[in-house]
C-alpha cells in the first residue's frame, strides 16, 4: 500500500478515483462496479474509510484526515457520451496494474489523462458502417432475403448520422429515438411502395433492435439488484423514455403507412423453424460482433463475443421451439452469456460487461414490440393483444437483465473454487509453466507465472 505524503498527494488521489469512476458509469458499468473500483484505488493509496456516493449524472467522494477537522470533499459530474468498450477496458486495466503495484500515483494519473484525451480508436464512419451490419444480419436471421438486409443496412446508416447530426446540435436523447424509429418505418413504407412482394416488417424490426441496443436496461437492473435505488431509478427511467421514443416514432410511421394506403406486415415473434437454426446462430454472432466493433470493442474480444452470441441465440431458439414461450428462453439464453462471459473476459483481458452486452443484443424484443404496436394500430380492434405483446416485449428484456446478472453471480464463485481445486489436484509439472499465486507488495493476491 502507498500513502498519501501530504495534502496534494490526497487531493491527486482522490480525483484519480473520481475520474476512473466517471469513465467507468459513463461506459455503462454498474453502480456497484464504480464503487468497489474506486474504494479498491483509494485503499491502495492509504485512504481507509473514504465514502464515496454514486448517482446517475454525479460521483462524490470525501475522506477526513483527522478528527475535528472539515474533510476533503470532491465531486463530478458525469455527463452523457457514446458507449467507448476501449475507454472502459483500459480503465480496468489501469485500475489492475495500480493494485499490483506496477504504476504509481503520477503514472496512473498520466496514463488516465492519456485514455480521456486519446478519443476514439475507430473513425466515425466505421461506427456507422457496423450499425449497418448489425441491422443487416437481425433483417437475414429474421428471413428476410438479400434485399431486405441491404433496405435495413442502409436505413441503419441514416438514422445514425441522423441520430448524430441530432446528438450534436444537444438534443435530448428521448427525440432521437423518436426520430429513429420514425425513419426506420418510413423507410420501410417507401420499399414496400416500391416493391409490393417485399416485407418491410422486417426492416423496421432489425432497426428497433439497433435502437434498443443502446438503453441501459442491465444497468439499471444490476443497480437495483445491489442496493442502488437512486440510480437504478435513473437509469430505468431513462431506458422507459427512450423505449417509449422509439414507439412514438414506429407508431408514427406506422400511422403515415396508413394514410398512404400502405399495410406493413405483423410477425410472429415466437416463430422459430429449426431447418433455419444455422442462419440464426450466425446471423446473431454477426450480430453481436458488428455491435461490439460500433461500440468501439476491442478487436480481441469481438470473436469470442460472436461465439458466445451465437451459443446463446441457439439455446433460446431451441427452448422456444420446444414450447417453453418466449420469455424463459431469453433468460436461459442470458443466464447462460452471464455465465460463459466472465471466463472469456478473462482469457481475452476485457471487462465481462464488453462481451455481455454485445451478446445480448441479437435477443433483445424488437420483434415483440413491433407486433404490439402494430397490433394497436390495426383498425380492426386488436388492443388487447398488441398490449399483451408490449408487455411480453418488456418481461422479455427484464428476463435477459436478469439472466445475465445472475449468471454473473454464479460464475464468480465457480470460478474461484476451480483455481483452488486446480491447485489442488495439480501434480509436478514436467513441461511448461506452472500458475502460482503470490502476493505483490500492496498485500493483495496476484497471477504470475512461475517457471518450474
Amino acid at each position: 500500500m502507498t500513502g498519501v505524503s501530504d495534502r496534494r498527494d490526497l487531493n491527486l488521489t482522490i480525483d484519480l478515483c473520481l475520474r476512473a469512476g466517471e469513465l467507468m458509469l459513463s461506459n455503462g458499468a454498474g453502480a456497484a462496479d464504480v464503487v468497489a473500483a474506486m474504494r479498491l484505488v483509494a485503499d491502495h493509496f492509504g485512504l481507509r474509510r473514504a465514502e464515496i456516493d454514486v448517482t446517475f449524472t454525479s460521483i462524490s467522494m470525501s475522506y477526513l484526515v483527522e478528527e475535528g477537522e472539515p474533510p476533503v470533499v470532491m465531486i463530478r459530474q458525469v455527463p452523457q457520451r457514446d458507449i467507448d468498450y476501449e475507454d472502459l477496458t483500459r480503465v480496468d486495466h489501469l485500475v489492475r496494474d495500480l493494485l499490483a503495484d506496477r504504476l504509481d500515483l503520477n503514472a496512473a494519473r498520466s496514463q488516465m489523462a492519456s485514455i480521456v484525451s486519446s478519443g476514439h480508436h475507430r473513425q466515425r464512419w466505421q461506427v456507422t458502417a457496423g450499425s449497418g451490419v448489425m441491422c443487416a444480419s437481425v433483417a437475414a436471421f429474421l428471413g428476410g432475403g438479400p434485399l431486405v438486409a441491404v433496405i435495413a443496412l442502409v436505413a441503419a446508416v441514416v438514422i445514425d448520422r441522423l441520430q448524430l447530426s441530432m446528438q450534436r446540435r444537444r438534443l435530448p436523447f428521448f427525440y432521437r429515438q423518436v426520430a429513429g424509429g420514425a425513419v426506420a418505418t418510413l423507410i420501410a413504407v417507401a420499399s414496400q411502395l416500391v416493391d409490393r412482394d417485399l416485407d418491410p416488417s422486417l426492416v423496421v424490426t432489425a432497426n428497433i433492435v439497433m435502437l434498443l441496443a443502446g438503453i441501459g436496461f442491465m444497468g439499471g437492473l444490476q443497480d437495483a439488484l445491489s442496493g442502488f435505488y437512486l440510480t437504478a431509478g435513473a437509469r430505468m427511467t431513462e431506458a422507459m423514455l427512450a423505449t417509449a421514443g422509439i414507439i412514438a416514432g414506429v407508431s408514427g410511421g406506422l400511422a403515415v403507412g396508413e394514410v398512404a394506403g400502405v399495410g406493413i406486415g405483423r410477425l410472429d415473434p415466437g416463430s422459430t423453424a429449426l431447418e433455419t437454426l444455422p442462419v440464426l446462430v450466425i446471423g446473431s454472432a454477426v450480430c453481436a460482433a458488428a455491435f461490439g466493433y460500433a461500440s468501439y470493442a476491442p478487436s480481441r474480444a469481438l470473436l469470442p463475443t460472436a461465439v458466445v452470441a451465437g451459443l446463446a441465440a441457439g439455446v433460446s431458439a431451441l427452448a422456444t421451439g420446444w414450447g417453453f414461450g418466449r420469455t424463459w428462453p431469453a433468460g436461459l439464453a442470458a443466464f447462460l452469456i452471464g455465465l460463459v462471459a466472465y471466463a472469456v473476459s478473462g482469457r481475452f483481458r476485457v471487462p465481462p460487461l464488453v462481451v455481455v452486452v454485445p451478446a445480448v443484443v441479437p435477443m433483445l424484443p424488437g420483434l415483440s414490440i413491433y407486433r404490439g404496436l402494430s397490433l394497436l394500430s390495426a383498425p380492426d380492434g386488436q388492443t388487447s393483444e398488441g398490449l399483451l405483446a408490449i408487455v411480453t416485449a418488456a418481461a422479455t428484456a427484464l428476463a435477459l437483465a436478469a439472466g445475465v446478472i445472475l449468471g454473473e453471480y454464479v460464475a464468480q464463485p465457480l470460478k474461484r473454487e476451480a483455481r483452488r481445486l486446480e491447485s489442488r489436484l495439480a501434480g509436478p509439472r514436467l513441461v511448461g509453466p506452472l500458475r502460482a499465486r503470490a502476493r505483490g507488495r500492496s498485500g493483495r493476491r496476484n497471477a504470475e507465472d512461475v517457471p518450474t
